[in-house]
Formats: structure tokens, sequence, C-alpha cells
């Protein structure tokens, strides 16, 4: 991307706190912790190519915890340690010029370590995302109310975002609330977990938007994160993760012959309805396009992906 664009874009800070329309990210897990630094600087390479190939509006940095307590059966694929996305930005991102999301697991870290990450972090190129404890029964270093707090007192100039999961509106009913009490805390902006219930997001937008309408507050922007899903294995981990696919769309994926393609049309279509839903509605969105899975042929089908959805945001 030309320097001329990248100042000619408006900037996500601003669109998130004007709560515009279409925001485009694209999410990342920072390499395995074991790889030697020329890895990682090889991997970031490859990947600032990849990123270079698409209109974003900024990048997303995953900070990856270990959910064994929240799903105790086989993770398809085995939990690695990945290095700190901190440092991974820091040490091989800095020719990325546009903004990124950096996730925070706020358990693994005491109020210590998260006071010297948001005293020293670059507001203008970093934004947050606090994430809280996989489950009740975690222990946790920093609770997510003591990182908000922490957050107010040390760099309440940080924008910060929060994580919307469908499924947990589907289980109790009460995501919305969750989301406006983040909303109160200072969180500014959401991104969802993986969707492939639309169904179910709907009706937590709604609920939503209504509550927010009801409180006489503004709703702020979803993010809504899309991903492919090119084999089996795959699906497993997305059903490990705690992803509703619906059993319609899970046969149609696993009888296929191309369940990448099959998926990758579902995206779309999803990104279609949210969107035109969205804006019916009342409630600013935005996309973010991941890849659960390391295979070449996923990643590289999600940056494909992000292209199209670019498409359909200007459209």
């Amino acid at each position: 991307m030309s320097d001329d664009s990248v100042t000619a874009r408006r900037s996500l800070r601003a669109m998130l706190e004007r709560a515009e329309d279409g925001v485009l990210l694209l999410g990342i897990t920072p390499p395995r912790r074991s790889v030697s630094p020329e890895q990682a600087a090889q991997i970031a390479e490859v990947t600032l190519a990849r990123l270079a190939t698409v209109d974003l509006d900024g990048l997303i940095l995953y900070d990856i915890d270990d959910e064994s307590d929240r799903n105790p059966q086989e993770r398809p694929f085995p939990y690695l340690p990945t290095m700190d996305p901190v440092s991974f930005h820091r040490d091989h991102l800095g020719s990325w010029e546009l903004p990124s999301v950096v996730y925070r697991c706020v358990g693994k870290y005491t109020e210590p370590e998260l006071a010297d990450w948001l005293g020293e972090v670059d507001t203008d190129r970093v934004l947050g995302v606090f994430v809280g404890a996989s489950s009740r029964d975690k222990g946790v270093r920093t609770g997510l109310t003591q990182a908000y707090a922490l957050r107010d007192r040390v760099r309440a100039d940080l924008p910060l975002g929060a994580v919307a999961i469908t499924e947990r509106y589907t289980r109790t009913g009460d995501e919305h609330l969750r989301m406006l009490t983040k909303q109160d805390r200072g969180a500014s902006f959401f991104i969802t977990q993986v969707v492939y219930d639309v169904d179910a997001t709907k009706s937590l937008l709604s609920d939503y938007y209504y509550t927010c309408a009801q409180k006489g507050v503004a709703p702020r922007p979803v993010i809504f994160t899309l991903s492919v899903c090119g084999s089996l294995k795959t699906l497993s981990f997305l059903h490990w993760l705690g992803v509703n696919v619906p059993r319609w769309l899970e046969n149609a994926l696993r009888y296929s012959d191309d369940p990448l393609t099959e998926s990758y049309q579902q995206c779309l279509v999803t990104a279609r309805e949210l969107a035109a839903f969205c804006r019916r509605l009342g409630v600013p969105f935005g996309f973010n396009v991941e890849s659960v899975s390391i295979r070449k042929v996923e990643i590289e089908a999600s940056v494909e992906l992000a292209r199209e959805v670019r498409d359909l945001l200007n459209g």
C-alpha cells in the first residue's frame, strides 16, 4: 500500500470514534514462541506481503491462551504458546503503517505488567481489546473489571474494544447486556467470535440495538469475524473453539468435495446479510477476516475473502 493511500484513508481510530460503517481488519496469530528471531522475521515478511494486497483499515494481533479449562476435549490443533503480540508487533512489524488492534488476555498478566504495557503503548499505532478468562474456574492474575479500571487510570486515551460472542447469547440470552456493561466501562467497539450462525447473531444485534435505545445510548461499532473452513479438521477446531455451525451448513461442509469454496461462499453470504441487517437496524458495523488454520491454502483464501469483503463495503 502506498504512502498516499495510507494518508488518504480515514484512520481506524476516527472511524471507530465516529461509529462509522465499513471498517475492515485482518486478524493474525503471532508465530510460535519457539521460533528463532530469524524465523519470526521471515514470517513477518510473508505476512506483510499478504497484507499489502488488501485495502485494510488495520490489523488484529491475537493473544493466545490455553483454553483447556473451557473445553476439556482434545484440541484438534494442539496448543502451542505463541509470541507476545506486543513483542511481535514491536520487533517485526515496524514497517506496517496502519493501526494494529492488540488483544490482551488480561488474566495472564499481573497488574504491574499490564500497567507497563499501557504506559508504553503508542496510541497512534495501537488499539487494544481486553479479553477475560475462558471460564469461571480459571485462575487469573488480573480480572477484566480490574483491567478496565487500570486502563482508565494509566492510559485513558487508549481506544479499547471488547469481545462479543453469539454463542454465549444463545446459551444465556444476556450477551447484549454484557456488551453494554463493557461499553459503560470504556469499550468503544466490539469484535465478535467467528460468525457462522447468522440468525442468532442478528438476534443479538437486535437486542443490543433496542436496549441501547431504551437506555438512551448510541450503539458502538460491531466488527464481525469471518473465517473460512477448508477441512474437517478445521471444522472440528471451530467446534472446539465454541463456534456454532448450523447443522445444514455443517452437512454442506462435511460432504462437499471442496469445503473451502463452500465455506468461502457462505462467508460472503454472511457478510452481505449482516451488512444489510445492520444498515437497516442502525448498528455501525465492519468485518474482521481471519484463518483459524495455519494451512497456507486457508490463509490465502482468507486474504482473498478480505478483498471481496472490501468490495462489498465499498459497494
